[in-house]
């Protein structure tokens, strides 16, 4: 493994949310930067509010910074900034990547491409096109995933607690993306990804056998939906799988090289102290 070595040309990047101090994100980025003996680092923003998150995009027109991942709750902040934003970003209306070039912004979303490759990596034999599937929230991570999955030819149900924001979701992504609730919501469906922060109360063991369960959160790695999906004979996906997916054009699109070939996951269970 190479050294990677701080001097006066570092690349600075790192990830933004509140909170964010849970995030595995510079965990990944450090490990390949470290083995590719690259001169960058890749750190934590915590800004307060909108304010905040705006200062920061000001400081990467300013050329303090090279590059950001965005979580929670900036994502569609992060879009409505840019100046530019990829086919994918604007699908969905939010960004996981803001690129700092020459005073522009750049906006992309990977993180549709890590719920796709978390899915054929975790579950090789769940074929989307025609599914129906159901997405538990309406955040912006929801948002991504739900673009993402319709552009793969499923038929996705949005069932989230608020209505209205579930009903905006459905109506700015258009096409086979619907509002449903109640029981029926469940019927049929090939998929299930919690976009949520809480625990989903549903009857897992009315779905059929064949279903996949995915669950966005990845602390702990196996959550309680996901364990209760094993239990009930699903196939569950897991956060981290999702997570190190869209790492990798993260750091295509913001160091511009592609990570080293380094397996980030057992490095990232060592962390969070979970049996390989």
């Amino acid at each position: 493994m190479s050294r990677a070595r701080i001097t006066g040309g570092v690349l600075v990047a790192g990830i933004v949310g509140n909170p964010v101090a849970h995030s595995l994100s510079p965990v990944i980025h450090n490990a390949w930067i470290e083995a590719a003996g690259m001169d960058a680092s890749y750190v934590a923003f915590s800004p307060k509010d909108p304010a905040g998150f705006e200062a920061l995009v000001a400081a990467g027109r300013a050329g303090l910074l090279s590059g950001v991942n965005v979580t929670a709750p900036f994502k569609e902040q992060a879009y409505a900034l840019s100046d530019t934003a990829s086919e994918t970003a604007r699908s969905s209306g939010s960004a996981n990547i803001l690129v700092f070039r020459d005073g522009q912004v750049a906006a992309d979303s990977a993180d549709g491409f890590g719920l796709l490759w978390a899915l054929e990596t975790q579950a090789p034999a769940l074929s989307l096109k025609g599914s129906a599937v159901v997405m538990l929230g309406a955040g912006g991570a929801a948002r991504a995933a739900a673009a993402t999955l319709a552009g793969a030819g499923a038929e996705v149900r949005i069932v989230n607690r608020t209505r209205d924001r579930a009903e905006a979701l459905a109506a700015d992504l258009g096409g086979t993306v619907t509002v449903a609730e109640g029981p029926a919501a469940f019927d049929g469906a090939a998929l299930i990804v919690n976009a949520l922060t809480v625990r989903p109360e549903i009857d897992l063991t009315r779905l059929s056998p064949d279903t996949v369960v995915m669950d966005m959160t990845y602390k702990p790695v196996v959550t309680p939906f996901l364990a209760d999906a094993r239990a009930a004979g699903l196939t569950p996906v897991d956060g981290l799988a999702m997570l190190i997916g869209q790492a990798g054009p993260s750091f295509q699109a913001i160091f511009g090289v592609a990570p080293p070939d380094l397996d980030p996951r057992p490095i990232l269970l060592a962390h969070l102290g979970e049996p390989a």
